[in-house]
């Protein structure tokens, strides 16, 4: 059995999560902190760089197997690669499934609960579909979207999460120098509120016009986005927050 996320293709995974939605239906989603199955297709369907649909249809898919209310597609013979798959991961337990549908979006227990404030640890199980909807899912629902923005029209993009630039992606036009920063911030409802890093504020301060703030919201329902140019002199109030944090470690010598 293959459990390294890094070696499961995206269909496959599309594939596991609809089978692990159809398995343990409203218990799976609870366990993802997702409050409804839309919530659910929107954000890892975004977040594997795919289609809300398809994390359905293949939930759907697998409907027929299990005893739920759905009846699925149990008209159409079950197809064989979605056969495969079930046969392959239907002996996981509860919460290595669990794990797995996770670690699709490089979700580690152990990593992130250390960036976590008390509030979120005071609910577990919400914090994953909350770090996904405020992360990956956004940043892939820009990604999917961003050729058809007039706003962009011409531009190259380059993702940056991981440079730490204090922007999410990097969009330039081969004759020019200049480039246009894009920040991601997603929101579950159609209204929300949201924060910008001490390096995100310093840099949209020093790009100014050359600053977007890309905001998807509603991943609830129906995800839509606004985009906010130069944000800092625009019509967002941003006020500042502080907040002191203690680290413990315990140390040793040998």
């Amino acid at each position: 059995m293959l459990l390294n996320p890094q070696r499961i293709a995206t269909r496959e995974k599309l594939i596991l999560a609809g089978l692990y939605l159809s398995k343990y239906d409203s218990l799976g989603l609870k366990k993802l902190g997702f409050e409804s199955f839309v919530e659910a297709f929107n954000v890892i369907g975004y977040a594997l760089g795919s289609k809300p649909m398809s994390i359905k249809n293949y939930r759907d898919e697998f409907d027929p197997l299990f005893p739920n209310k759905r009846k699925g597609w149990h008209k159409r013979p079950f197809r064989d690669y979605c056969r495969k798959v079930f046969e392959g991961y239907k002996d996981l337990d509860f919460e290595t499934f669990t794990g797995l549908v996770k670690s699709f979006a490089g979700y580690d227990e152990n990593e992130w609960s250390e960036v976590q404030s008390k509030d979120e640890k005071d609910d577990t199980e919400s914090f994953f579909a909350k770090r996904l909807i405020t992360g990956l899912a956004a940043e892939q629902y820009f990604e999917t979207v961003c050729p058809g923005l007039s706003e962009f029209k011409g531009y190259v993009m380059e993702n940056t999460t991981r440079l730490g630039c204090g922007y999410d992606f990097r969009l330039r036009k081969e004759v020019e120098k200049d480039f246009l920063a894009v920040e991601v911030k997603g929101l579950k409802e159609k209204t929300g509120s949201l924060s910008l890093t001490p390096k995100e504020y310093d840099v949209a301060t020093t790009l100014t016009n050359r600053f977007f703030l890309f905001v998807v919201k509603n991943f609830r329902e129906t995800p839509f986005h606004e985009i906010y140019a130069n944000p800092l002199a625009g019509q967002l109030h941003f006020k500042k927050k502080e907040r002191v944090t203690v680290n413990i470690s315990w140390l040793t010598s040998v």
